[in-house]
């Protein structure tokens, strides 16, 4: 037994190669550098939108449909490829793939920095999304293989706060980059990054790979990639029309139900299926799997109108409102780390349920923002979002990964990763279009009293804030009015979103509160991996 075994209970076999082991803090921080660039680049672009809006040479002169779809080419591609990027790992080499997505990320971020159209932009970004795929599984699934059981909680929660770290950094970097340079530079800046990352970790990261990968699935493969695409499509477009019942969005989301019920079914026949679907019959998996979900739904909700609500309202500059949200990125910093220790005491059940409601509060908290409502308000309110988060992610990441045996880790953070962009997708769809749909209701009377303003300028005007208060500026002196009347608008459009996002985040609560295990013990822990090496090698 060496020192580093825990004591008290019989030593469980390390499975980690001790030149691997003693360089796996050094291995952690080149997957953050890499989850960072993936992280960095969505949040840079949210600061930059109004930018390319702007009319050439300042920026492309994108309408609200074309920056949308800059940022859904993205997701699309992204979340359609999460799952069979991570199957690929596990069986070719998780550290060629992530090599192969940071390439192609890098690539594609040059060739967005140097779009001359929308067209161009929102096609670049697709293959910014085809690389982002290939990265983000990989570098939780190399985590799981480079640290052993009783350190992987630690090293999630550190994972974790990385993302809190890139939240931080992209919107201030963003700010500074479109204050001295011209909008390409948000994108341009990924490429020194990625340029690091790949270099250190030829050097550093090993390679794994499931050494017992069975037959191939391509048709469970292509079922995959067909119903996550649809699906997301659907959602998207839902999102655009701020219509879930019109006939397009409707057959095409249904479609995507059905192919990944068709997929789900077919693994569960097949001998060598892509992803072992019994895993969802333990409460403890699907429970940790609904929580990402959920938590994604009503935050990124939050994030999709809270930019306007501090930019468009109350009149901050993009830098300064990126350093606006610098309390909810420190406070994600500071806890994910040490989640751990609170699971240790209270059990997951009782931390992922009170983060839970704490970003419930913290969202309803947003009844109190108001136009002129001291910007402090709304700096407290991002720190507790943030520290509920950060109780919520590592724990409920833990559950999943954990349930998983080492070999599938690519699969495994291939779930993790696709039901939080799906969760997140339809967040910002489902909770953008109620903020939509509740501002035009808000706006039209006043719309319709403008004299002279033709009805498709109406139409456009009732689109957003920024619709508005664009045509509130050509007025001139008679549109004070007019913009008076859309921030008050858009305010109670903001809190009809931020309760209907409170009442997600209670609802996750309630999953986690009736499902998710409390305390592991170390008998579990040891029952547990031993059922991991079984399902291994089963496969």
């Amino acid at each position: 037994m060496t020192s580093s075994e825990p004591t008290g209970i019989s030593a469980a076999p390390r499975h980690v190669p001790e030149h691997i082991h003693r360089r796996r803090w050094a291995i952690l921080s080149v997957l953050m550098l890499s989850l960072l660039i993936v992280v960095l680049d969505n949040s840079i672009l949210n600061v930059a939108m109004k930018t390319i809006a702007t009319p050439a040479p300042t920026g492309l002169g994108a309408t609200q449909s074309q920056l949308e779809w800059a940022i859904n080419s993205y997701t699309l591609v992204f979340a359609g490829l999460l799952f069979t990027s991570g199957l690929l790992g596990d069986r070719l080499g998780r550290k060629k793939v992530l090599l192969f997505g940071l390439v192609v990320f890098g690539i594609g971020s040059v060739l967005a920095a140097v779009s001359g159209s929308p067209g161009q932009l929102i096609a670049f970004r697709a293959v910014m999304g085809l690389g982002g795929a290939f990265v983000m599984p990989s570098t939780l699934a190399v985590l799981m293989n480079v640290f052993e059981r009783d350190e992987q909680p630690r090293a999630i929660g550190i994972w974790a706060g990385g993302v809190g770290l890139a939240i931080a950094i992209g919107p201030i970097a963003g700010g500074l980059l479109l204050d001295h340079f011209w909008w390409g530079s948000v994108f341009l800046v990924n490429v020194p990054i990625v340029l690091v990352a790949l270099i250190v970790m030829i050097v550093l990261v090993p390679d794994s790979k499931d050494p017992r990968p069975g037959k191939l699935d391509p048709l469970g493969v292509l079922l995959s990639v067909v119903g996550l695409v649809l699906l997301v499509y659907g959602i998207i477009k839902g999102g655009q029309l701020a219509d879930f019942t019109d006939p397009q969005v409707l057959g095409t989301v249904l479609g995507g139900l059905l192919v990944l019920v068709g997929f789900v079914l077919y693994e569960k026949r097949i001998d060598h299926p892509s992803i072992n679907v019994n895993l969802f019959r333990k409460p403890a998996f699907s429970a940790a799997v609904g929580a990402i979900a959920l938590v994604f739904f009503a935050m990124m909700g939050v994030t999709f109108f809270i930019v306007f609500y501090v930019q468009s309202v109350r009149g901050y500059t993009p830098l300064q409102a990126g350093l606006l949200i610098l309390p909810l990125a420190v406070a994600q910093m500071i806890f994910s780390p040490r989640a751990r220790h609170a699971v240790d005491r209270f059990g997951s059940r009782v931390v992922c349920s009170a983060g839970m409601l704490l970003v419930a509060a913290s969202m309803a908290g947003f009844l109190l923002l108001d136009a002129d409502t001291p910007i402090w308000v709304l700096e407290v309110l991002f720190f507790a979002q943030g520290t509920g988060s950060a109780h919520i992610m590592p724990p409920v990441t833990v559950s999943i990964m954990q349930s998983l045996p080492r070999e599938k880790a690519g699969s495994g953070s291939a779930i993790n990763n696709t039901f939080r962009q799906v969760g997140g997708t339809l967040g910002v769809a489902v909770l953008g279009s109620l903020l939509s749909t509740v501002y035009r209701d808000g706006i039209d009377g006043t719309l319709n009293s403008v004299p002279g303003l033709p009805d498709a300028a109406r139409h456009a005007a009732g689109e957003s804030i920024e619709a508005t208060l664009g045509v509130a500026r050509q007025l001139g002196a008679a549109g004070q009015r007019l913009t008076a009347e859309a921030h008050d608008a858009f305010i109670h459009a903001m809190h009809v979103t931020a309760l209907a996002s409170a009442g997600v985040a209670v609802l996750g609560a309630v999953v986690v509160a009736a499902f998710l295990p409390g305390r592991m013990g170390e008998g579990a822990r040891g029952t547990d991996r031993a059922e991991q090496e079984k399902a291994g090698a089963r496969s």
